[in-house]
């Protein structure tokens, strides 16, 4: 298996290479959501798990509550992913409003100067 990865990794770099593309240079790209994805991750499995003690405190019954911990896990870590997502669209859409604004201002530059 690693012997796997090795050789698609070497060939995923020499068609890069071929194209005239560095490959270190894509490998070092910083991911800037992704402390804001494990965040709102952890914080939202937190929430869920917090959620799931109080109902099991709540109930008082003699059943096994280890489905109730481990569904609010899920849901709660899935609504901080959710969230993760809508906060990185908005930003992604902020950004290219103005990408656009400055495209068109360059344009406008540019017939002022002819």
């Amino acid at each position: 298996m690693i012997f796997g990865i090795v050789y698609l990794k070497t060939r995923e770099n020499m068609a890069m290479i071929e194209r005239g593309m560095n490959p270190k240079r894509h490998a070092n790209l910083p991911a800037p959501f992704r402390s804001l994805k494990l965040g709102l991750l952890l914080a939202g499995a937190g929430a869920g798990l917090l959620l799931a003690y109080f109902i099991d405190n709540a109930t008082h019954t003699p059943h096994e509550s280890a489905p109730i911990y481990f569904s609010l896990l899920a849901i709660g870590g899935g609504l901080g992913l959710i969230g993760s997502y809508s906060m990185e669209k908005k930003a992604w859409e902020r950004n290219r409003e103005f990408e656009l604004k400055e495209k068109e201002f360059d344009a406008r530059q540019t017939r002022n100067d002819i």
